[in-house]
């Protein structure tokens, strides 16, 4: 099993690798100069020279890759009396704790992974994430909590009702609204039809975030601001849930043990949820585990719309100022997601059956 939990973790570590090489890549050649960016206006030769070199960017490419690798890694090498050098790393941009001295000057350190400064607001990254990332985990958590429940019941009642009226109406339902309509239109349209034309009625507002500043009494959390974009945010999860659960569902259903639990003269109730259900659930959680991380990554537009205050609208404004570490950071930070949810659903899968390890 330690072997099986090793090679999941390594695949993991080749999938960083490859997307942070990805992104570092993707994001140089996009046009646009940082300099420009943080200058503004007030840009001169000798000004954009300066903000070249105190990011790294004046060095050629292969070598501000090392660095950004240096950067992102937990062991990094340091070299602070020779800038110019292949190593060169400051280590006045965070803290850090020596390890090992290879010499007067270069010295391995062990620090968190260092994801740059913004552009504009000149914050860390990493403190951009720390402040928003918790919202988003929340928005995108309620948002598969709704969807699994109201997902797997929906499902029952399909499977129940097989080729009825209900079935049907259910199926076209979520086809249209969950498979086939965008985030940001559902959005729109949820926004406009609870938070305004119904809000008298449902008492929900069109935009807020799940803590709001009020004067007298500072920051408030405001739990019904959460309904409507996790509504949103569920949508599409909630329409391959009910699919998942109906189809599995009835599979199950036709089972010979289920023929025979109906020989015995149990009720159909008891036969769903005491015999079938627990077996038909298998591919939902497997989807289920799958989709936090996805929802995090595709709350952008959906977090834009509400005025959610997470990751994805911090993500937007990053883009529409151009401000590339905090694209770059985020993006690395949902890919690290993506990759620990699905090596902790293999070691799962390994220790419930043992034929996934062999394979």
């Amino acid at each position: 099993m330690g072997k099986f939990i090793l090679k999941k973790i390594l695949y993991g570590l080749v999938v960083l690798l490859g997307v942070i090489t990805t992104i570092f890549f993707l994001f140089n050649v996009l046009p646009g100069d940082p300099a420009s960016v943080m200058l503004g206006q007030r840009a001169n030769k000798d000004a954009i020279d300066a903000i070249h070199k105190d990011l790294g960017t004046d060095r050629p490419l292969l070598q501000q890759y090392l660095n950004y690798l240096n950067d992102l890694s937990p062991l990094s090498l340091h070299n602070y009396k020779n800038e110019d050098d292949l190593s060169y790393l400051n280590p006045d941009k965070y803290s850090w704790m020596p390890l090992i001295a290879l010499g007067n000057s270069d010295i391995i350190v062990l620090k968190y992974p260092y994801l740059r400064k913004s552009y504009i607001t000149k914050r860390d990254v990493s403190s951009i994430i720390r402040a928003t990332l918790p919202e988003t985990a929340v928005l995108a958590f309620t948002a598969i909590v709704i969807a699994s429940v109201i997902g797997i019941l929906l499902g029952i009642v399909t499977a129940v009702k097989k080729n009825t009226l209900l079935d049907k109406s259910i199926f076209f339902i979520a086809t249209v609204f969950g498979m086939s309509a965008p985030s940001f239109l559902v959005g729109l349209l949820v926004a406009w039809l609870f938070g305004y034309v119904l809000a008298d009625y449902t008492g929900l507002n069109p935009s807020g975030s799940l803590y709001d500043l009020d004067v007298w009494n500072g920051y408030e959390l405001k739990l019904k601001n959460l309904i409507l974009p996790a509504l949103t945010l569920g949508v599409r999860p909630l329409s391959i849930v009910i699919q998942l659960t109906r189809s599995s569902l009835l599979d199950v259903l036709s089972q010979d043990y289920i023929r025979t639990a109906k020989a015995k003269g149990l009720s159909f109730t008891r036969i769903v949820f005491r015999h079938a259900l627990k077996n038909a659930l298998n591919p939902v959680i497997t989807a289920i585990s799958g989709w936090f991380a996805g929802l995090m990554a595709g709350a952008v537009f959906v977090e834009k719309i509400f005025s959610w205050k997470g990751i994805g609208n911090e993500v937007v404004d990053a883009l529409n100022n151009n401000d590339l570490p905090v694209v770059m950071g985020a993006t690395l930070i949902f890919a690290s997601i993506f990759v620990v949810i699905n090596i902790i659903v293999d070691i799962i899968y390994g220790i419930l059956d043992p034929r996934v390890r062999v394979k």
